[in-house]
């Protein structure tokens, strides 16, 4: 999965089209993530010592990875992303980043 966390995000379908957020949290196994406001989820919760009013919470769920794509840093549009493999001035390795297609500009 080509999605890490704090990347910036943008929803390309469901109910959440359009909107835009920094991911959470990811599951490569299950390819799906968490992204900050988006597919919010009520729930109900009993009054316990760590809450001790209760009641209705919002929670982010989890969001399957293709219904997203990661935003380009130079332009901020939607991109997908290459890989390519470049020498590390520091140690003198083989390091392979992450690409954006549309400005060929390298995703943090």
């Amino acid at each position: 999965m080509k999605i890490r966390k704090n990347d910036t995000v943008m929803v390309i379908s469901g109910n959440d089209k359009g909107k835009t957020g920094k991911v959470l949290k990811v599951f490569p196994k299950k390819s799906k993530i968490i992204i900050e406001g988006i597919n919010l989820r009520k729930r109900h919760t009993k009054a316990s010592q760590k809450n001790p009013q209760g009641g209705i919470i919002e929670k982010e769920a989890p969001i399957n990875a293709s219904n997203v794509m990661i935003l380009d840093p130079k332009t901020n549009e939607t991109t997908r992303i290459g890989s390519k493999i470049i020498l590390d001035d520091k140690t003198g390795k083989k390091k392979i980043v992450r690409v954006s297609k549309v400005s060929g500009e390298m995703i943090p």
